[in-house]
């Protein structure tokens, strides 16, 4: 098989030593031919420019990147600000789009770019790695097959403990931790119940003083017809990265996912409970424990399974326009 020329354009996102990790660990798949540091990828506290993962990777400007033979593919992993600017132009020069989450918080930019690889007709994934984890996706398959009865709940939470500087660096985007991490919860609650009918962000600071007023806590509720879910994110949370969770409640039946992930020797894990109808007080919930991976590389094997034409990429333009949507909604705009 053909191997994916690809390179890495940014490297200010949270996940871009990641990316290119992941990346270096699947030389069956991918040719990784550089990449290029560009505008705002050091005003993240959380980006390391200098990071092992780079070295044996040739440094380009963008420009060299673009032009450069027979390339098929590029990872954006800009400062979040960036990536949709930087993915438009890659999309100009007929790439595959391998994006990280969640796009710049311009809808009309989005908009575009989402025009652009439809004409184009090229392959668009974004970095929403749970998409990508067995658990979870065995979990939304489970409430969408009618499993579960009707789902009338899903409770979402993604939290951790992050420093004052980077609680400070949220104040760069409306809704702070909602469009952060948030937007991985929107995502999922979406997959399962689709479009609310009403939207109610509840973005706030934990601190004002300390942090300048930057929504470091992420909250935001959607109305169904049938009930209530919600998605919340919190940058100054001790332990909230062990719990991590994800909860759909239906009629017939409950999906807890707690912890969400965990690390067992550097690879992700999830522990699931399952409750039925039928032994209201007294039930002791079913527990499995899903087998231990990568966090970036199943999400990787798909993009590459998609550029072969071996996969069909499960979310289509629309769905990630309506996503980013219903993204810049929970963060207020």
């Amino acid at each position: 098989m053909k191997k994916i020329k690809i390179a890495q354009i940014g490297v200010g996102h949270d996940h871009a030593i990641s990316g290119v990790g992941s990346l270096k660990q699947l030389p069956d798949l991918f040719d990784v031919i550089g990449y290029a540091v560009v505008e705002n990828d050091d005003s993240n506290p959380c980006a390391n420019i200098n990071h092992p993962n780079y070295d044996g990777i040739p440094k380009m400007t963008v420009e060299e990147i673009l032009s450069y033979p027979d390339l098929d593919a590029v990872l954006i992993e800009t400062e979040d600000r960036n990536l949709t600017k930087y993915a438009i132009m890659a999309a100009e020069k007929g790439l595959h789009i391998q994006m990280d989450k969640p796009g710049s918080q311009s809808q009309e930019e989005f908009e575009q770019l989402i025009t652009l690889v439809k004409e184009k007709n090229l392959i668009f994934q974004t970095g929403y790695m749970y998409r990508y984890h067995p658990a979870i996706k065995d979990a939304i398959k489970r409430a969408k097959s009618g499993e579960l009865g009707t789902i009338y709940a899903v409770e979402a939470h993604m939290d951790c403990e992050h420093t004052i500087e980077k609680r400070k660096w949220l104040k760069k985007y409306q809704g702070g931790m909602m469009a952060f991490l948030g937007c991985h919860l929107v995502d999922l609650i979406y997959q399962i119940q689709g479009e609310p009918e009403k939207i109610f962000p509840l973005n706030t600071c934990t601190e004002p003083e300390l942090i300048d007023g930057a929504e470091d806590y992420g909250m935001v509720v959607f109305r169904y017809k049938n009930g209530i879910s919600f998605a919340k994110t919190c940058a100054n949370e001790p332990g909230g990265f062990i719990r991590r969770q994800l909860v759909i409640c239906g009629t017939k039946g409950t999906l807890e996912l707690r912890p969400l992930e965990y690390y067992t020797d550097g690879l992700i894990s999830t522990d699931t409970y399952e409750s039925f109808s039928g032994n209201a007080w007294g039930n002791t919930p079913k527990k499995s424990v899903s087998v231990p991976q990568d966090r970036y590389l199943p999400m990787l094997k798909g993009f590459a399974a998609m550029i072969h034409g071996e996969y069909k990429n499960p979310y289509s333009y629309d769905y990630e326009q309506k996503l980013h949507s219903l993204v810049l909604k929970s963060c207020g705009f």
